[in-house]
């Protein structure tokens, strides 16, 4: 890696480097939070798993959002702005994802779980660059 100008260059700079590895950081955060009510609700209160989920997605992509907004960006934008904008995001991601899972394993004839983990780094990237450049934009 070559740094110049606190840059790894010549394509990101280290404030852009860091802000990525805490996304990354809270996207586990939130991806918890988002198997713990799974859990919880299928296991204990017998939920549907599809409903449960849902639930869940819900559940991680709030705090995922809460701690975006608070740390990853150090945003000041207005909350019904910047929570419209991610959810958008969010569910542009979960579109991206069941994109690449179907044509992983139907034109590829791919093991699920190593389309998952490609698909989750595709999305992992473009989430980042569009609530980056789009929805904590200027903040």
């Amino acid at each position: 890696m070559i740094i110049i100008n606190n840059s790894v260059y010549p394509f990101v700079s280290m404030k852009t480097m860091h802000q990525f590895l805490v996304f990354t950081g809270i996207g586990a955060i939130g991806t918890s939070g988002h198997y713990t009510v799974l859990i919880l609700l299928v296991q204990f209160m017998h939920t549907d798993p599809v409903l449960a989920t849902s639930i869940g997605f819900v559940v991680g992509a709030l705090i995922n959002y809460v701690l975006n907004y608070r740390i990853t960006f150090n945003s000041n934008k207005r909350h019904r702005e910047a929570l419209a904008k991610f959810f958008v995001v969010a569910g542009l991601g979960a579109v991206i994802n069941g994109v690449i899972m179907s044509v992983g394993m139907g034109v590829l004839d791919a093991h699920y779980l190593m389309i998952q983990l490609f698909a989750t780094g595709v999305v992992l990237v473009l989430n980042f660059i569009a609530n980056k450049c789009w929805t904590f934009a200027g903040t």
